[in-house]
């Protein structure tokens, strides 16, 4: 059962890595003459290197198949152009870069910034390992980026409060602080005492004022 789900990966890495090595080109159809099979396409393979990593991390889909059909998921929904200007480099935290493998053949490059400031970033450099013609442009990673490389082995901190898939964002969902509920409670036992002493200021107005009123009405009826 186990050798099944693995061959199954391994076929829908295969398709999913054609797919993405075949963007913005056209292939020649190749005659196989009668009675030949098509050629088997070569396994596909996803190289990281990037922050915190002394050596590259080698994932190939006979032996990882689900790991690089996550990291080609990551990259393999991008247009034709992306934005020409990306955020400041300081907003953009650590890099990794990916390389998209046909076999042992480099066919595409992307820079990803997991943790950039306002969301997951994506960089598509105009010069690709094959030649081919692109255009360079930055795009919104999905939100679960980090993850994605976190359990391929990149050693990041895992992130409990991002939402799986999608594109776009990735920061917090919600802030640590408004889920702090010791803080919460210390602003409100605040509130409430600043608004005790609130009405004991008012009611010591009031009631001053109540006396010397009934003080000259007192001193006027003598």
């Amino acid at each position: 059962m186990v050798g099944r789900v693995r061959r199954l990966l391994g076929v829908a890495v295969a398709v999913t890595a054609a797919a993405v090595l075949s963007i913005g080109m056209a292939a020649p159809a190749r005659a196989t003459g009668p009675g030949r099979a098509a050629p088997k396409p070569p396994p596909a393979g996803v190289d990281i290197a990037g922050d915190g990593l002394t050596e590259p991390l080698r994932l190939r889909a006979d032996s990882q198949p689900a790991h690089v059909l996550a990291m080609i998921d990551q990259v393999n929904w991008f247009g034709r152009t992306g934005a020409a200007t990306g955020p400041r480099a300081a907003d953009l935290g650590p890099k990794y870069t990916i390389v998209v493998l046909a076999g042992d053949v480099p066919k595409q490059t992307f820079d990803l910034y997991p943790l950039a400031k306002g969301g997951p970033r994506a960089y598509r450099p105009a010069k690709q390992p094959d030649a081919r013609k692109t255009s360079a442009g930055w795009f919104l990673g999905r939100l679960n980026m980090s993850e994605t490389l976190r359990t391929a082995g990149v050693p990041l901190e895992q992130q409990f409060d991002t939402v799986s898939g999608g594109v776009g964002g990735g920061e917090r969902v919600i802030p640590e602080d408004a889920v702090n509920p010791g803080k919460d409670i210390d602003e409100a036992i605040d509130e409430l005492q600043r608004l005790l002493l609130l009405n004991a200021g008012v009611m010591l107005v009031i009631t001053s004022g109540l006396a010397g009123i009934a003080l000259l009405i007192r001193r006027r009826t003598r």
